[in-house]
């Protein structure tokens, strides 16, 4: 049997395509949740004043916010993220979101200012089910 003399160099090279798509879709998919994030705290609210108290610090803990709406009607309108959520469905929606950080998570309440009590107590009662214990509430500095 003969032997090939010379052999032929097949040129090594990498295929890019697959990654810049990849690239492309993080990018994008960065854009779309930061407009997200951005747009629910976002939402008009006519927050309460507030004589003292801290401005919140950047830190990577995960955050819900959680938007209670003024309703004229008898059941509140309760916002998460961008769908609003029934009341009956927060212990449900909190307590998985605990789960997914092992309870390193801060819930922030932004209500209305003519919101009554009673339909923001619900969400803290959730909180505490849920073993979140770092509740914050969006108010407005004032004096």
């Amino acid at each position: 049997m003969r032997t090939p003399q010379t052999r032929s160099r097949a040129s090594v090279g990498f295929n890019m395509t697959p990654m810049i798509d990849v690239v492309f879709l993080l990018i994008i998919f960065f854009l779309v949740s930061s407009h997200l994030a951005q747009q629910e705290t976002q939402l008009e609210l006519d927050l309460p004043d507030a004589a003292s108290g801290e401005r919140p610090i950047d830190d990577d803990i995960r955050r819900v916010v959680v938007n209670v709406l003024p309703d004229d009607g008898p059941a509140p309108r309760i916002q998460v993220g961008s769908r609003l959520v029934p009341p009956e469905d927060l212990d449900r929606l909190i307590g998985f979101e605990s789960q997914q950080t092992d309870g390193k998570i801060e819930v922030r309440i932004r209500a209305d200012r003519h919101v009554p009590y009673r339909v923001v107590e619900p969400i803290m009662i959730a909180c505490a089910r849920a073993g979140v214990w770092k509740v914050t509430f969006a108010v407005v500095a004032g004096g």
